[in-house]
């Protein structure tokens, strides 16, 4: 059984190897599936752990909305419920399913990274380490503001129910808004890295960036007014202007990439579109 297991996570290919590194098909899926076990076997063991300390995690799920609460007073009337027999059984494994997936990133990320790095070049690979660096921190980083923001934006929605009504919130949708809302921070400020990514794959240009800032400043806002529930500014401007930080930041990298590779002399943004080229 133990042999078995073993040979179900094990990555060495079983056929030889090509002078160019290149392996069997059959390995390729192998390696695959034994990534793929690795992955949910941490998930599993980390999913366990959060059974354990759920009362915690709950704790921790109900700051924002306790939060809100206290900043209402008694203005309103609302009270968070869980309907259904099997709603508390469902919440519990929907919560620590999610820490568990969350908890886990860094190390299926690996394994996706470390499954793609022998296709790629030595230039790529560079490039992968330090978007791997990179993208996890900012994420948190995204999460973490989310989570900061989270209050004022319940309170505000809650704020909106009439005199002489109780709001109960259900725990399940509650839980789905919240996820839902450190995703939409967590993924935008991720966005900012894959310009500079596309940048240095020679998609887009440092002047390019700086062309249409204006659009990109408009679009942040309009993105950050719809990705944000609430209705108050501050939940909007906490997510604008960091992205906006970021971008100022990505263009700065990429216009400096470009300098350094020459593009800025040799690329054909330097004529305009009705301009005859010398050739």
């Amino acid at each position: 059984m133990i042999k078995r297991l073993a040979g179900l996570l094990s990555t060495s290919p079983q056929h030889p190897v090509g002078a160019d590194g290149r392996m069997a098909l059959s390995d390729h899926l192998r390696e695959l599936r034994a990534r793929l076990i690795r992955s949910v076997l941490a998930v599993i063991v980390i999913f366990c752990v959060a059974l354990y300390f759920y009362g915690h995690l709950l704790d921790l799920i109900l700051v924002p909305y306790n939060d809100a609460r206290e900043r209402l007073g008694g203005e309103v009337q609302t009270q968070a419920v869980v309907n259904d027999v099997t709603g508390p059984l469902l919440l519990q494994l929907k919560l620590c399913g999610v820490v568990s997936v969350i908890a886990a990133a860094p190390y299926w990320l690996f394994q996706i990274w470390a499954f793609i790095l022998p296709g790629l070049h030595p230039s790529e690979r560079k490039w992968s380490r330090v978007f791997a660096a990179i993208a996890g921190p900012l994420f948190f980083a995204g999460v973490a503001v989310g989570y900061y923001v989270l209050p004022k934006a319940i309170e505000v929605l809650i704020g909106f129910t009439p005199d002489n009504v109780t709001n109960l919130v259900e725990f399940g949708k509650f839980f789905s808004f919240i996820t839902r809302m450190l995703l939409v921070f967590g993924i935008s400020f991720e966005i900012p890295l894959f310009v500079v990514m596309l940048n240095l794959a020679g998609v887009v240009s440092g002047k390019a960036l700086g062309r249409y800032r204006p659009w990109i400043v408009i679009g942040t806002f309009v993105f950050a007014a719809v990705a944000t529930p609430s209705t108050d500014p501050f939940s909007m401007l906490f997510l604008a202007v960091p992205m906006l930080v970021l971008f100022i930041i990505a263009e700065i990298i990429a216009r400096l990439s470009d300098r350094a590779r020459g593009r800025g002399q040799n690329s054909t943004e330097q004529w305009a579109d009705d301009e005859v080229s010398p050739l």
